[in-house]
């Protein structure tokens, strides 16, 4: 854990310090993604559909807020659409001015929400939008989901129509017009997902903002169970033909990334809770304190020798080593002093004693004589 941790701070610095171009790569790279997945599942228009207009508009996108974007991928698939049949592409016109006029244009800086959900639903993994947006958002948020889905479905019924809307003739125009408004009013399986988008975003939202322990791995975990269940009762009441296997899979893939947002955004401590009681002239206040989990992040001091500096640590550790041999010199001295004056005493003693051996011994007696 605390391995994830250190993985976090250094991911926040970096963007603290690159903010600006990591969310311009992000935002070139859902574009890429946008685009690609319009040109590729509606690209009737085969000049709209090449690589170089996907790119281009990646691109320019790019240097713009997320609404222009979200603008741009309209009108593409606008200009598909009216390659296909006028009809189809007034009716879709028709829709994407409600979702601008009730939403987009009040709230401009969530228009990428809208493209998460489109993009979930293209990539057959649509409950991770509910986990997404009731983590990290509000309830308001069930607005973008529903329009995300809503424009995925436009899609999947233009493509699959597409055959039978190329074959009509003029004459059949106003009965594929009525055909398409019908298909997309009535249609069970949208609606079905649409209100599984609602009622597994508000759930996710409405537990995560309780105060229970874990709050946030509980809200993922019933987020992800709540729209199976709902996705699943109604494909069998339904009798619809929804895959289980998308069903199963994307929400434990909700479960997942609802962990690894949670120890992004919302790392605590629960075994050092405190719980506060305090009052004032009016009401009694319960607090329930959790402290952050941080960590320190482990910074890499390295040392930079040069020439002038190695010479200089050369020439200081010889000065040490003079200076200790100096001590050892001076601290030997009195030892050798000590050292001579007990021998020099002990061969005073030994003259002493021989010389009166010697003489009690009478052998000086002798050596006089023999002289």
């Amino acid at each position: 854990m605390s391995n994830l941790l250190v993985l976090r701070e250094r991911l926040r610095m970096l963007y603290a310090a690159y903010s600006v171009y990591i969310l311009k790569i992000l935002q070139f790279i859902m574009g890429l993604i946008l685009f690609g997945t319009i040109n590729a599942n509606v690209g009737f228009m085969q000049t709209a559909s090449s690589a170089f207009c996907t790119i281009g508009l990646a691109v320019i996108c790019t240097f713009f807020p997320m609404i222009v974007m979200v603008l741009a991928g309209a009108a593409l698939t606008l200009v598909h659409f009216y390659a296909l049949s006028m009809p189809i592409a007034v009716v879709s016109l028709v829709i994407f001015l409600i979702m601008y006029i009730f939403y987009f244009r009040f709230t401009p800086g969530k228009a990428w929400l809208v493209l998460i959900a489109a993009l979930a639903f293209g990539m057959k993994v649509p409950f991770i939008v509910p986990v997404i947006f009731g983590l990290l958002g509000t309830p308001v948020w069930i607005v973008p989901a529903a329009c995300g889905t809503i424009a995925y479905y436009m899609i999947h019924f233009v493509k699959a129509s597409s055959a039978a809307l190329q074959s009509a003739g003029a004459e059949g125009m106003y009965e594929s017009l009525m055909s398409f408004t019908r298909q997309v009013l009535t249609s069970r399986e949208m609606w079905l997902m649409v209100m599984t988008m609602v009622i597994g975003t508000l759930v996710v939202n409405t537990v995560r903002t309780r105060s229970t322990d874990h709050a946030w791995k509980i809200a993922s975990a019933a987020g992800a169970v709540v729209c199976v269940v709902v996705s699943a009762a109604g494909n069998i009441l339904l009798n619809l033909n929804y895959s289980y296997a998308v069903i199963i899979v994307s929400a434990v893939l909700g479960i997942l990334i609802g962990l690894v947002l949670e120890v992004m955004f919302f790392s605590v401590d629960y075994s050092r809770t405190e719980h506060i009681q305090f009052e004032d002239d009016e009401y009694y206040y319960y607090v329930k304190a959790v402290p952050k989990t941080g960590v320190p992040v482990p910074e890499k001091k390295v040392k930079h020798i040069t020439g002038q500096q190695a010479a200089d640590d050369r020439e200081s550790g010889t000065d040490m080593e003079k200076d200790k041999m100096s001590l050892q010199e001076k601290d030997q001295v009195p030892v050798n002093s000590e050292k001579a004056e007990t021998l020099k005493d002990r061969t005073t003693d030994e003259i002493l004693l021989t010389r009166s051996l010697s003489k009690e011994l009478g052998l000086d007696q002798e050596e006089k004589k023999t002289e």
